[in-house]
């Protein structure tokens, strides 16, 4: 199954944030949407450029690239929108009491 990390409190992060966390060699962009959490791989499969930094849209479900603006869905990974072609990592986040965590596999 993987390791569960802690990356923050459940009040650590807003709804409409995006944040960069570094667990060992992942880089993850932990993402708020009202009270639902996603973690997709925080290097733009485009360049090599920061998600966390980017716009989340939350009616998309999505992360926007704020290098060229491809936009990410924070579900699969999948890349929504040029010049990315290829999907990112998306991992498994675990809510438990006010602690949120992701599995690393």
């Amino acid at each position: 199954m993987g390791d569960t990390v802690r990356l923050c409190g459940r009040d650590e992060l807003a709804s409409g944030e995006a944040r960069r966390f570094d667990v060992g060699e992942d880089r993850i962009a932990l993402v708020r949407i009202e009270d639902t959490y996603y973690a997709i791989g925080d290097r733009c499969s485009h360049e090599d450029y920061s998600l966390a930094d980017g716009e989340v849209w939350p009616a998309e479900c999505e992360l926007e690239c704020a290098k060229h603006g491809s936009t990410f869905d924070l579900q699969t990974g999948e890349p929504c929108s040029l010049p990315a072609t290829r999907p990112v990592p998306v991992y498994d986040v675990v809510v438990d009491g006010d602690d949120v965590s992701v599995v690393i596999p």
